[in-house]
């Protein structure tokens, strides 16, 4: 649900660094609010070698014990939710709902949904086989944990996306280190003590706090990664996992289009634009970026967006339902929101409402919406990750797919209609790893769904049996009866009637029947 900047050695990513490590900072005020160890490549591989250590006997848990651990976590996290909150909202500068709506439910949801399914999806799976040469014998796919499993972060969801992939790598038996962002580590630290107070043995799961050059050496001493963030980065992390012969799934960037069409129910079509382009500062990787809308309905689509979003409040989080719109928690981020509206502007589009940064304490950016854009603009091909959207007017729904598809990315996406038969038409053409029909973003929700991206977006995909499965290897066990021949019928020596039969048989199995 996430793609947020974690940048391997070359960067600080705007947290200053002390003599004890890094500072975090609140991004609604500037002010400090904790230090966090910067820890050294030699610092990581003896985490990795704790992490090594404890795996085994958490796997010996099996999938019940290792369930009750989970369903111990769900409620801790419920009893705990105040100051799970009140430490995202701090980090992160998101509104108390955000870090309520998008990430303590989904944390809750996580550790019911993975206790429950781990086993199953996990589960010995008997094989048949067509091969003649197998018959009789037991065949079966069995799933064992990798082993120890690293887990990069982003800033923008501490508890979703970056302690969110934790959680089925330590259900299928692995140890995990996570590295949460620099900017957001906090949540993560927390979130692994109340682990441990519920029952999850010492160095099963760590926390490696530290910049760019900590997350690469993690790379270097982990058998499998998971990495969110940007795909520049993500190219990164591919090439390093592919010279030591890891596996990696990437979750990266996206330029997620919505279509309007004109038969759309349209006050609900613009409730949800400007809710999911927003919510979050627009900082979700799988938000609305850019809407194309036919041209019958446009006017007052974006007449009723402007009205919807010129309402919203953006400022310091004070509590639930002080504001709408929270901070910019990444510092370049917000240069690269200012930078996209500008080149916008520029180029000829217009500025409905919004379009400035917030002066005084903190990082804020005013919910805008632009008209009059084209895809020469950034705004409309780039990933901006900020309160932004840009709404453009199509002839039809055809130049409405081929625009929602002329994009490096393909994360998610949205169809707005009354048909909806029409709607998953449509929806089935994008070029994404999700798409919604009178929805967006909740999918993600959905956790029986993979949740993964086409083209640059990512590889492999998180949550349904594949997010589970990703964190093991796969081993085939073929089973002999006891009482088998003592020789297979085409083993050695070989006998030339023997063999022309064996010839025989095999052009009569696969060779008959009609091939046109």
């Amino acid at each position: 649900m996430a793609t947020a900047e974690q940048h391997l050695p070359d960067t600080h990513n705007g947290v200053a660094e002390t003599s004890e490590g890094i500072a975090v900072e609140n991004p609604a005020t500037g002010e400090t609010i904790a230090t966090v160890p910067d820890l050294s490549a030699a610092a990581v591989a003896e985490m990795a070698a704790k992490g090594r250590a404890a795996q085994r006997a958490w796997e010996a848990f099996g999938f019940e014990g290792r369930s009750r651990v989970l369903l111990r976590a769900q409620k801790w996290l419920m009893d705990n939710t105040e100051q799970v909150v009140s430490t995202i909202v701090s980090e992160t500068g998101k509104t108390y709902e955000d870090a309520t709506f998008a990430e303590i439910s989904y944390g809750g949801g996580a550790f019911g949904f993975w206790a429950k399914n781990a086993a199953e999806y996990l589960a010995d799976e008997r094989v048949k086989s067509s091969q003649v040469l197998v018959k009789g014998k037991k065949l079966i796919l069995r799933f064992r944990p990798l082993g120890l499993i690293g887990v990069i972060g982003p800033w923008n969801y501490p508890l979703t996306n970056s302690f969110g992939d934790c959680i089925p790598a330590l259900a299928a038996g692995n140890s995990v280190i996570l590295k949460p962002s620099e900017i957001t580590p906090l949540t993560s630290l927390l979130l692994a003590e109340g682990m441990r107070e519920c029952g999850l043995p010492e160095n099963v799961l760590q926390i490696a706090t530290g910049r760019g050059e900590t997350g690469a050496a993690l790379i270097e001493h982990v058998d499998m990664i998971m990495f969110t963030g940007s795909t520049r980065t993500g190219r990164k992390v591919a090439e390093v996992a592919a010279r030591r012969l890891i596996p990696a799934s990437l979750e990266l960037g996206g330029k997620d289009p919505m279509i309007v069409l004109s038969d759309a129910d349209l006050e609900r079509a613009a409730n949800f634009a400007t809710y999911y382009s927003m919510q979050n500062a627009g900082q979700t990787c799988i938000s609305i970026e850019r809407v194309y809308v036919e041209e019958p309905v446009y006017q007052e689509f974006v007449d009723k967006v402007s009205e919807k979003v010129r309402a919203l409040r953006v400022g310091k989080p004070e509590g639930y339902g002080s504001v709408e719109v929270g901070a910019i928690t990444f510092p370049p981020q917000l240069q690269t929101i200012k930078d996209h509206v500008a080149d916008a502007v520029q180029k000829g589009a217009r500025v409905l409402t919004g379009g400035h940064e917030l002066q005084g304490p903190g990082r804020f950016y005013e919910p805008t919406v632009l008209v009059d854009v084209d895809h020469s603009m950034k705004i409309m091909t780039e990933e901006t990750f900020g309160p932004t959207l840009p709404i453009m007017k199509v002839h039809d729904a055809e130049e409405a797919v081929r625009l929602a598809n002329d994009t490096p990315y393909g994360l998610a996406s949205s169809v707005f209609t009354r048909d909806t038969k029409r709607g998953e038409e449509i929806a089935r053409r994008i070029e994404a790893g999700a798409t919604t029909v009178n929805d967006a973003m909740i999918n993600y929700a959905a956790l029986e769904l993979p949740m993964g991206g086409a083209k640059a977006s990512g590889l492999g995909s998180r949550h349904g049996a594949g997010g589970i499965r990703k964190y093991c290897s796969q081993q085939a066990i073929v089973i002999t009866p006891r009482l088998a021949l003592k020789r297979e019928v085409h083993m050695y020596p070989y006998k030339g009637r023997t063999s022309r039969l064996l010839a025989r048989f095999f052009k009569f199995l696969y060779g008959r029947g009609r091939r046109d």
